[in-house]
């Protein structure tokens, strides 16, 4: 069995060694330009996770090379090179057996396309598959066990990579037929991560950044609903799940990119800092965007745009939510 992970960065990593003894084979690709010395020569990175590959693993920056007799790949990249992969994979072609797993969060820009539709787009007849939930990379490098879920619109295609992907006592997946709520799960938490570490660096107390989390699990679901998830599906392991493990984290990179927000430093400055890419940022505006065209209100989520996009102070943006006319809970 051969498992190829495409994209060299931190959660691909991590996966790849999550998953080593699962596969007899296993390829890691990535533009050459990504492709570090130390990685491909000893198999290793040292930042911002110390990760250790094993031997076997291969490292290419041949796509063809990767994909070929692969039995699931993974597509472990930035949401915004997701559409160029997909590009390049259909230039190489897959197999009708070879199933695709996407294991990245968020949503194109400006389509505002989930990233289901966006490979769709591209490779119309491939088996596809997506995996969510509490993932922090970190965590999994230290050995801790966690849950998550795989969806498809086909569900022996999610039992499949369901088997393929499930490691006794350390990553135990559900199957679920659900991709839209899945997707939407672990995209939208993104940025009510940020909101809860803006809170948190603020030192507001855990009564406001529970109320938060609850209001921005509302909006969740108001605009997952619309769009045609299930409300069950973004209350479990992608959606939930995955907001309480974000928002409580200092592993988070939205938590920490909210935390940075909150002492009033620029988001340029900020990613910068981080040298990685937090999802939320971007999903941010995709969110609000979204929430705008289906007229549905997202207060906690413009609070969190409004911070990463314009020069509203952290208290500008407190008084804001905390002053809103008086309404039902809903």
């Amino acid at each position: 069995m051969k498992l190829t992970v495409l994209g060299p960065g931190c959660w691909g990593l991590t996966i790849a060694k999550l998953l080593n003894n699962n596969f007899e084979d296993i390829v890691v690709w990535g533009r050459s330009q990504d492709l570090t010395p130390m990685l491909i020569n000893e198999k290793r990175v040292e930042k911002p996770l110390q990760i250790q590959l094993d031997k076997k693993v291969q490292i290419t920056s041949d796509l063809k090379e990767a994909l070929n007799g692969a039995d699931i790949i993974l597509l472990v990249v930035a949401t915004s090179g997701i559409r160029a992969v997909a590009e390049q994979i259909k230039q190489v072609g897959l197999k009708e057996n070879q199933i695709l797993v996407n294991l990245s969060k968020g949503l194109e820009l400006p389509s505002l396309k989930r990233m289901s539709e966006v490979v769709l787009e591209v490779l119309p007849d491939i088996k596809f598959a997506v995996l969510s939930g509490p993932t922090l990379a970190r965590e999994i490098i230290e050995g801790h066990p966690t849950l998550a879920t795989v969806a498809s619109s086909d569900m022996e295609v999610a039992k499949r990579a369901q088997e393929l992907l499930n490691v006794p006592s350390k990553f135990r997946l559900y199957a679920n037929s659900d991709v839209i709520g899945v997707e939407l799960g672990g995209s939208l938490k993104n940025v009510i991560a940020i909101a809860s570490g803006f809170a948190s660096a603020m030192g507001l107390g855990d009564n406001l950044r529970g109320s938060l989390l609850t209001r921005g699990m509302a909006e969740m679901v108001r605009v997952g609903v619309a769009l045609g998830a299930k409300a069950q599906t973004l209350y479990g392991l992608s959606g939930m799940g995955d907001l309480i493990a974000t928002a409580s984290s200092p592993y988070s990179r939205n938590y920490t990119v909210g935390a940075m927000l909150a002492k009033g430093k620029k988001i340029d400055d900020i990613l910068s800092e981080l040298g990685s890419v937090a999802e939320g940022v971007k999903t941010s505006k995709a969110l609000c965007e979204l929430a705008d065209k289906l007229g549905i209100d997202v207060p906690v989520s413009n609070a969190i745009y409004e911070a990463v996009y314009t020069d509203i102070t952290p208290k500008e943006i407190l008084d804001k939510l905390m002053n809103r006319k008086l309404k039902e809970e809903d």
